[in-house]
This record gives C-alpha cells, structure tokens and sequence, in this order.
C-alpha cells in the first residue's frame, strides 16, 4: 500500500486469529497444544515459569519444536525480558537448538527501539553462524507505559517485526490503573447522566483500554504489522470473552492472545471472516475490476460508493478468508 510518499511493506503475512500461550515448564500442557486449533502456540519462558525452571523448560521447548509434530501452526516462543539474566540464554540456547523450526521470538516487555535491536543483532549471529534457511520474526509485547510512549519507533525498529501485542496487565501495572480482571472492563471507569424527569441518574461503563488499544492499532498497521490483543484472563466468562474480542476486532486487531484451550475456537470464529462478508468481499472485488476496465475510479454497489480503499479492505479479507480455508486444522 503507497500512501502519501511512503510505501508499507507489510509483514510476513501469517493467520494470527489465536495465540495460546502455554508455559514451557509444562510438558504435559505442551503435548497438549498439538491437539488445539490455534493458529500459533508461543512457549512462554517468561511469567509462566519460574526462575528456578528457566534452564528446564528452554529444554522442555527445544524438545517440543524438534520433535514434535505441530502441523500447520505457527511457533513462537516468550523469552524473558531484557532487564532480566534470563534473556540472553533464552535466546541462545533456544534459537540455536531449534533452528528454524521456530518461526517467531515474542519480546516482553519492550520500552524502547533499541530493545528490538538488540534481540535482532543476536538472531543475526545465529542465523549467519548456523546457516539457517529463514529468517525468524519478532513479536512486540507493548505492556508498560514507556512502550506505548515510544510505540511507533518501536514499531518500525526492524524488518523483522511481524506483529504488536498489547499486555493490559502489566500495563496497567505500570500506569497505575485499577483493574478487577486482566482484559476486562472496570465499574468505576463510567459517565454518569444528568437526571431524568423521575430523579433518576444512571452510569454507563466505558471502556478502559480504548485508548491503549486503538493506539497500539494504528501503530501497528501504519507499519505493516498486525496488531494482537491481549489475554482476557477470567476463562470462565464466555460473555466477557466474546465482548473483549469482538470490540478488538472492531478496532482492528488481526487476533486474540488466549491463555485457556477453552478460548481458543470462540476466538477463532471471532476473527473468521463471515459467508456474508466474504461474499460482499468479492462482489467489491469484482465490482472495481469492472469499474476499473470502464475507466472509473469509484463506482456504486448495493447503493454505497466504494473507491479504492473500499477494494484494499475487500482484497485484505478475502486473503484471509483464503488462508483459513487453505488450512487443514482450520
């Protein structure tokens, strides 16, 4: 996509509808994973595990990716954070081991550029040293308040950045925010009416992370990545899983970070385009083709005017309604 004097050059275009996260501590839950329908299972070195099981579960992971059959999915893995002993090793023992089996490293806790760019220089050392066949993505964790500060250079930091995710723990840890649920809304965070005739006021809940969120969005997208939202934590709300991840989608997001195997399907389908949008997805298609041989710049359909960004929208979903249908596991 060309806009203004600068070109976008997406990312390496991948299904990111659901992301499980499973700790690497955990074989059981590792073997596991291979049986649930996330398009991409990340192994989690980081707050899933503790300390005294980082060494273990880098082991247990490496295993899992050489080893194991993980079909059409994706693979990441959550190193520790840069500030911490854990990182460097996370990344050496890991990457070199697994080779490029693994696809992405997901990256906590990032405040500044200069945190991608250094996980980048040690992928660049592996990948030269060992010969790897392809080069491995980043992902973003955008979870403090210095990251969402300095989002859009940190979003541009490197060619190998393939997609942002918003932390809304940690977030709001680090911005001082009361929360009840990790993802969920707040009752204090609300308007108040005036009065009606009777005397009556009544409060209405807003959403919290909407500024986060949309924030998160446009940076991702105005370089090319695809925006991920974060946990919804309480996995016995099915109603408040389904509101989180339909007002992401809203807003954008490509997916769902998801932390239960319960969660997985619901998001999946949240994130499916519908029969219905798919086919007024092509029929857009179809439309400025025949628009565009009469030589039109815009033409009308179902009584709505649709131009060219109408045809970059219908072109982006009907991609990936073709992805999903491609997929054996989908």
């Amino acid at each position: 996509m060309v806009v203004s004097f600068r070109q976008i050059e997406p990312g390496r275009a991948r299904l990111n509808r659901s992301q499980l996260s499973v700790p690497g501590s955990s074989p059981r839950f590792i073997d596991k994973a291979r049986t649930i329908p996330a398009d991409i299972v990340m192994f989690d070195l980081e707050d899933a595990v503790a300390p005294e099981e980082k060494a273990k579960a880098r082991l247990n992971v490496v295993e899992a990716i050489t080893s194991l059959d993980w079909g059409e999915r994706t693979l990441s893995v959550r190193i520790n954070g840069l500030d911490t002993p854990f990182m460097y090793r996370d990344v050496i023992d890991v990457v070199e081991a697994a080779g490029d089996r693994l696809d992405l490293v997901m990256v906590p806790k990032v405040g500044t550029a200069a945190d991608i760019y250094a996980v980048d220089v040690l992928l660049t050392q592996i990948e030269t040293a060992k010969g790897f066949g392809r080069r491995i993505g980043i992902e973003v964790l955008i979870e403090t308040a210095l990251g969402m500060q300095n989002i859009a250079e940190i979003a541009g930091a490197s060619r190998r950045l393939e997609s942002l995710h918003f932390g809304s723990g940690d977030y709001a840890a680090s911005t001082g925010a009361r929360t009840l649920t990790i993802g969920g809304p707040h009752p204090d965070y609300r308007v108040l009416t005036d009065a009606d005739a009777d005397g009556r006021r009544h409060g209405h809940w807003n959403d919290m992370w909407h500024f986060a969120l949309a924030n998160f969005v446009v940076a991702a997208r105005a370089n090319g990545l695809r925006p991920v939202d974060g946990p919804f934590a309480d996995f016995r709300d099915a109603e408040g899983l389904d509101a989180a991840a339909r007002r992401a989608a809203v807003l954008g997001c490509e997916g769902k970070w998801v932390i239960h195997p319960s969660q997985v399907e619901p998001v999946n389908a949240i994130f499916t385009p519908s029969e219905s949008e798919i086919e007024r997805a092509r029929r857009i298609v179809d439309a400025m083709r025949d628009a565009g041989q009469a030589g039109h710049g815009a033409v009308t359909l179902d009584g709505r005017m649709i131009d060219i960004a109408s045809i970059r929208q219908a072109e982006t979903l009907v991609a990936k309604a073709e992805a999903i249908a491609a997929r054996p596991s989908a």
